[in-house]
Parts: C-alpha cells; structure tokens; sequence
C-alpha cells in the first residue's frame, strides 16, 4: 500500500508495532493494536486480521480464532488473507482441532499458483509446514512426514530429487517399511 492510499500512515504504524512487540506486556499491546485497529471501520478485514495476530501472538489464541474468521469474512485479501488461514489453522490445531486445521490448509494450498503473489507464494512451505503438523495430531503421521520432507527437499544444497521421491514414497509403501 502506497502512502497515498494509505494517508494516515496506518500500515507503518502497525509494521512499527509489531517491530517492537516484545517491548510491549501482552495486554500492553493488545490494547495498541485495538487502538490501531479502532481507527478503522468495524469491519476493516486488515484492522480484524491484526488484532488476531497480536492475540495469537500473545498466547490467547481462542480469542484470535473469533478475529481470524471476521477478517476472512470481511474480504481480506493477498498476503494477510494467506497469512490469516495458516494462523487461524495453528490457533484452531492448538485448541484440538486439527481435523479443521488440517481442511483449511489442504484447502489453501490447492489454490493455484497463478492466483497468488510473490509474497504469498513464498508462504507456501509455512502452508506445507502446519499442516505437517496438523497431519500428525490427526494420527496421518506418513502423510505429515511425507509433506515435510517434500517441503524440505528443495532447500536442501544435496540430494533434492533422492528426498523429494522418498517423500512420495511414504505415501504408497505400507507402514513400518
């Protein structure tokens, strides 16, 4: 967001919070997001999104859920909408529900490529990453490996094609092989 579109600042100010988080009690910041946020009508997808993550980051993640899903339900767009489903994920895998976890992220990540930016397809291995996780508490422990290993493998300075086919391959040999 240019300057222009963004007279007030806002975007900075938030980005300048979140920088200084850990100067900040939990409460302390949380009440500076909501400020920030109360500059911004009700249902501002973004204003929505970052008082779940500063609940999120602050260890109150059931409140986070609430504020993920009216910022998704508001139209929140590109990199905090990415942002907000790979979030609202881990909040709800924290809280038990890793069944649902485990359907928001399959969902996100079978959306095509051409529909997302550079900086949301950057994210694709955080996507890959907690749903890996979700995959385990939902006892999928081939398939959380499998995912891994594959989001791995491309990072990795050797052995790339070996990992990424035993990544596949722990998806088709029978457990325990």
């Amino acid at each position: 967001m240019t300057n222009d579109q963004d007279p007030n600042g806002w975007e900075d100010r938030v980005a300048a919070l979140w920088e200084r988080i850990d100067g900040h009690e939990p409460a302390d910041f949380r009440a500076r997001v909501a400020a920030l946020a109360a500059e911004r009508p009700a249902d501002d997808a973004p204003a929505l999104f970052e008082q779940g993550a500063a609940h999120d980051s602050t260890g109150l993640p059931e409140e986070a859920v609430g504020f993920y899903r009216r910022a998704l339900d508001s139209g929140l767009t590109g990199l905090r909408r990415r942002r907000a489903v790979i979030q609202l994920a881990s909040s709800l895998r924290n809280l038990g529900r890793p069944d649902r976890s485990v359907e928001l992220l399959t969902a996100e990540r079978a959306v095509p490529a051409d529909r997302l930016d550079a900086e949301e397809t950057a994210l694709a291995g955080a996507v890959d990453a907690f749903l890996a996780l979700a995959l385990a508490d939902t006892g999928r422990d081939r398939e959380a490996a499998s995912l891994a290993l594959g989001a791995l493998a491309p990072l990795l300075p050797r052995y790339n094609r070996s990992l990424a086919h035993y990544a596949q391959a722990l998806l088709t040999a029978p457990d325990g092989s």
